[in-house]
């Protein structure tokens, strides 16, 4: 996918991905490609311990 401008999460590196769940444009660094979502949403569908039910809100 091409995408132009900063990671709206660091604002400091290019972004080179667009989340799937939120269209946060990402850098490589706050981008979990194995999930295709960008840190933010990543770490809210990673469940914690003893919680084996996570959603995370699509649009």
């Amino acid at each position: 996918m091409s995408v132009s401008g900063l990671c709206q999460i660091c604002e400091s590196r290019p972004a080179q991905e667009r989340c799937s769940n939120c269209g946060t444009l990402a850098c490589e660094v706050h981008f979990e490609d194995s999930m295709d979502l960008c840190a933010d949403c990543a770490s809210q569908a990673q469940p914690g311990p003893g919680n084996d039910d996570v959603e995370i809100n699509r649009f």
